[in-house]
């Protein structure tokens, strides 16, 4: 069966790497829009309600309009917009989050695609709550560092077109959202049951793309006595046989360079990788994604692919 997608801000990064996914399959007609009318509402509605599918890659508000412009019942909606990832009536579409994640996904109309930070930090915090070893009023910190392609079109621009005096400004590693309010705790928390948002520090480096999230832990300020090796069996046990998260060797044997973890390793892939470091009394747990992969585009095809009946993996290998 052939499906229609529409890409409702294509030109923009995430709709670029989505089309880029999408290239070569013979399940799907991907509608395109002539240039000129891309801001036209008639033209968009037209293809919106002509759409199995609509990928919504706008700002959060323009994403509501999109959405807002269905008519047809049969169009389904996969948004990678911070609007609707807590919503009402919203599957998350992190599929390897919890146990049923999956089969919502399938089952569900609108899937809120989660945010590259959220979905590093989630991969590893979910796990620990889930199996009773983080407890839910925890004060959790976690850091992330991640190339400057997630902040959008203009950051890129903004990197990429310096001139001299100004790229030397900005050639090392940037803390952001230093107000403690980034966009995507609000997903953070609740999607990892917390009773209160992790105290989070997102941090921009001079590379394109790539992604590290570090969460630290202190082993007496768990449920019960953990070392690292034994977090490292409960990540192996809670994802095994997902294809597209691994779990590395404890400590990174084989995984790091001369005892430096880089954050590009995931990069034009759909996979995350998850780490254990640690000693008796601190375990340090560390996601590896493609901020523009399994943090935004590929996560979107992942999701459609779920709502489509397609296998999973379709366009991600």
């Amino acid at each position: 069966m052939m499906h229609r997608v529409f890409i409702d801000g294509q030109e923009g990064t995430t709709g670029l790497q989505i089309c880029e996914r999408l290239q070569g399959r013979r399940d799907l007609q991907v509608l395109e829009i002539d240039p000129e009318r891309r801001k036209d509402p008639a033209a968009r509605r037209a293809l919106i309600n002509e759409a199995d599918v609509l990928i919504t890659c706008l700002p959060d508000d323009a994403a509501r309009e999109s959405i807002g412009m269905i008519e047809n019942p049969r169009t389904r909606v996969v948004d990678p917009s911070t609007a609707h990832r807590t919503a009402d009536g919203w599957a998350y579409g992190f599929p390897e989050l919890r146990p049923g994640q999956r089969e919502a996904i399938r089952g569900s109309r609108r899937v809120a695609v989660p945010g590259c930070h959220a979905t590093g930090f989630l991969a590893l915090v979910v796990p620990l709550v889930a199996q009773g070893l983080l407890p839910r009023d925890a004060r959790v910190v976690a850091h992330s560092l991640t190339g400057y392609s997630g902040a959008g079109r203009k950051m890129i621009q903004a990197y990429e077109q310096a001139d001299e005096a100004r790229r030397r400004q900005m050639s090392g590693p940037r803390p952001y959202a230093l107000t403690l309010q980034h966009k995507h705790l609000p997903e953070m928390r609740a999607l990892a049951g917390l009773d209160r948002a992790p105290f989070f520090e997102p941090v921009i480096g001079d590379f394109y793309k790539g992604m590290l999230v570090s969460v630290p832990l202190f082993a007496d300020a768990l449920s019960r006595p953990a070392t690292p090796a034994a977090v490292h069996e409960l990540y192996a046990s809670y994802y095994a046989g997902e294809r597209f998260i691994r779990v590395m060797p404890l400590g990174g044997d084989g995984a790091l360079d001369g005892g430096y973890l880089s954050a590009i390793e995931c990069n034009d892939t759909n996979r995350l990788d998850v780490f254990v470091f640690g000693n008796a009394d601190q375990i340090l747990v560390v996601a590896r994604l493609d901020n523009l992969g399994k943090g935004a585009s590929g996560a979107a095809v992942q999701n459609m692919n779920l709502m489509l009946g397609a296998p999973e993996n379709t366009g991600l290998d």
